[in-house]
């Protein structure tokens, strides 16, 4: 008997390899597929704002960096102590503006430069629910647990995401590879009902864009989670986010739909580079540390002759090399 329906995810145009440049951004499910994409050596920059959950955030922040405009004190605010930006995560938040505003321009110079570079492009969309500023009508990408009558809470609709998202496919994300994908991560503070419907505003929108471009893909994640797995042991103890084992069936997948049979073929040695360099060892000096880190920079020899575009040096260090 069968209990599960899978879901067949077959190799896609779209390419993740060694020798292309990655941007990512989006909800935290992406900033977990960067972060894995990262490890084992892909070149990618991620998040330059933190954590983005609407659309319309990504859009704003994609258009920004593309623009080359870093950002001004008087974009920021103070609350409890710290110095915010509603286009930012919290994580960027200091003590002093000064602070505040070096930590945002940092991250925007490497964002923008990154985004130039980049190859392929993936954006993961969390929700279609946006909160606007009363004040000026902007949407922010973070509230900062500031008052609730600050803001005007909305629904973006399908045609509104796609018409902002044919913009950028004209202007700063030509020439690109687009991977759109809906974030599994349930929203449930917006209720239950809510959270459905912005899925399926966020599904819709992100399928109309790849029928209307070429050069943009669906990987779909969030159908993995919901209609693949489908069970509540694959989500964390919050019924939020999904477990680890789940993020690891996803990102399994994800290797067979973006990425060719030879770059997948060198993500367990990655791996192992990865796991020898967060080893301890309890004996230094001992001859079974001499073999480990023989065995380590022998490792790091057959990695650099299959990937001669990165570079081990670090790596080599680590080992004594």
């Amino acid at each position: 008997m069968e209990f599960r329906t899978e879901i067949s995810v077959g190799r896609s145009p779209f390419t993740v390899a060694h020798d292309r440049c990655g941007f990512a951004a989006g909800s935290c499910f992406a900033e977990q597929m960067a972060a894995r994409l990262e490890a084992l050596r892909f070149p990618l920059t991620a998040s330059p704002t933190g954590i983005l959950f609407n659309p319309a955030s990504m859009a704003a922040m994609i258009r920004r960096l593309a623009g080359g405009q870093p950002y001004a004190v008087d974009e920021l605010f103070e609350s409890g102590g710290l110095w915010h930006s509603y286009d930012h995560h919290g994580s960027f938040s200091r003590p002093t503006a000064g602070e505040t505003l070096r930590a945002v321009n940092a991250a925007f110079r490497n964002g923008a430069e990154g985004l130039r570079r980049a190859d392929y492009v993936m954006l993961t969309f969390g929700t279609a629910w946006i909160y606007r500023l009363v004040e000026d009508g902007r949407i922010v990408a973070n509230c900062h647990k500031q008052p609730a009558d600050r803001f005007v809470r909305e629904r973006l609709r399908t045609e509104a995401i796609v018409a902002e998202y044919d913009a950028l496919l004209a202007g700063p994300l030509a020439g690109k590879q687009v991977l759109l994908t809906v974030s599994p991560v349930r929203h449930l503070k917006d209720g239950l009902v809510e959270n459905s419907l912005s899925k399926a505003i966020l599904r819709c929108a992100a399928a109309d864009l790849a029928e209307r471009w070429p050069n943009v893909w669906y990987f779909p994640a969030y159908e993995l989670l919901n209609d693949d797995l489908r069970d509540y042991r694959f989500y964390a103890p919050d019924m939020t986010h999904p477990s680890p084992q789940a993020i690891d069936y996803v990102w399994e997948r994800f290797v067979r739909f973006a990425m060719d049979d030879a770059t997948a073929a060198l993500l367990p040695r990655l791996e192992r580079l990865r796991t020898a360099l967060g080893h301890r060892m309890l004996h230094a000096g001992s001859e079974g540390e001499a073999m480990f880190r023989r065995r380590s920079l022998a490792l790091i020899d057959e990695l650099q002759r299959a990937l001669p575009q990165l570079d081990f040096s670090a790596e080599r260090h680590h080992f004594g090399a």
